[in-house]
């Protein structure tokens, strides 16, 4: 058994420890917000905070998050409220397919958690790691923007 604490809460899983975090969080926690893209941690599409940590969870073993904190887009924001980068990106009409903007969101909460009033340029450096096939990345830096006023 393996402990971590996901979004708040306490849980084992009994998956083995090798087995992606990425997998554990979908089939085994039913998170789905969290996306597989190219499982190799080079598209952003499965970021999550691992210790307040942008992380690929597709590449990182489970018994790397033993122990630890790990928040999923569905963690960033208490109960039925939405996060500022959340609400910005619905309010701007971000997204296009939205296949990245699970792992963008987790990039862009944590760089306004350490960054709270970040440059333009800071935020395109924090999405960097962030493929977006649509072509809606400035319409994304925009929102995260505007989540920061």
């Amino acid at each position: 058994m393996t402990r971590l604490t996901v979004n708040g809460a306490a849980v084992e899983v009994a998956a083995d420890p090798g087995t992606p975090l990425l997998d554990v969080l979908r089939g085994e926690l039913g998170l789905v917000g969290t996306r597989f893209g190219c499982g190799a941690g080079m598209c952003g599409a499965c970021f999550v905070l691992l210790d307040e940590r942008v992380t690929a969870s597709c590449d990182t073993p489970l018994s790397a998050a033993g122990g630890r904190e790990v928040v999923t887009v569905e963690g960033l924001a208490p109960g039925d409220e939405l996060h500022p980068v959340q609400r910005a990106i619905l309010e701007e009409q971000a997204g296009q397919c939205a296949y990245c903007l699970s792992g963008m969101i987790v990039s862009a909460a944590a760089l306004l958690a350490s960054d709270p009033r970040p440059s333009e340029e800071a935020v395109v450096r924090a999405l960097e790691d962030n493929l977006c096939r649509c072509g809606v990345q400035r319409r994304i830096v925009r929102a995260v923007l505007k989540a920061a006023e």
